[in-house]
């Protein structure tokens, strides 16, 4: 982890315009191409859930904006985030919060994330760990091909960690869709930043043998 310091005089209000706002986040919905992905994962019977956080975190990873938190007065760089992504339980109707540490191999982090998912179907959490910020909070809606997305969140202190769902898949123009939200703080993460995000996932989805 590193403290970031906007040497750009423009970066800087740029940082503090949005940061001093009641709302500074600022959501973009949107939707990525799956068609390629899902034949390939059936193919190798491979789950969805793990692979698409996979993909989310990578693509985030990727994206310096995307691991900065504000702390305070202060903006820090994670060297990883790592995501924590919702997951149905068995012994409740609610969800629980589901933790796995980011690692650039597929096949490791697919295996972590299978039995931590196992582990909180049968002993549901919604603890983070207390002082960590390094988190992509992730959120699956599979019962709702959703166009906008809004997310409960503390404003006071602020809370800089950005929030990505994604929704129930479906079929159109010959191709199937997969709707993706992405939420993050506007004072460090810019339309830019979004875009490449974007990019990058789609990336990933569209050729999954890089990965798999």
């Amino acid at each position: 982890m590193k403290i970031v310091h906007f040497s750009d005089e423009h970066r800087r209000k740029h940082y503090e315009f949005f940061r001093n706002m009641s709302q500074p986040h600022f959501n973009i919905c949107s939707r990525v191409d799956i068609s390629r992905l899902l034949p390939v994962l059936k193919k190798r019977h491979l789950r969805f859930t793990p692979t698409i956080v996979y993909c989310v975190a990578r693509a985030a990873n990727d994206i310096p904006a995307f691991r900065q938190r504000i702390r305070g007065e202060q903006v820090v760089e994670h060297e990883v985030a790592h995501p924590s992504f919702t997951v149905l339980t068995e012994i409740s109707e609610v969800f629980s919060f589901c933790t796995v540490t980011y690692q650039s191999g597929y096949s490791a982090f697919s295996r972590e994330a299978l039995s931590r998912i196992e582990a909180m179907q049968q002993r549901p959490s919604m603890e983070d760990e207390k002082g960590r910020d390094d988190y992509l909070y992730l959120s699956a809606f599979p019962w709702v091909s959703f166009t906008s997305v809004q997310h409960a969140m503390h404003y006071d202190p602020v809370d800089s960690v950005p929030r990505i769902a994604w929704g129930k898949f479906f079929e159109e123009t010959g191709k199937t869709w997969l709707p993706l939200s992405v939420q993050a703080h506007h004072g460090l993460v810019d339309g830019r930043h979004m875009g490449r995000f974007f990019e990058n996932i789609q990336f990933l989805l569209s050729q999954p043998e890089i990965f798999l």
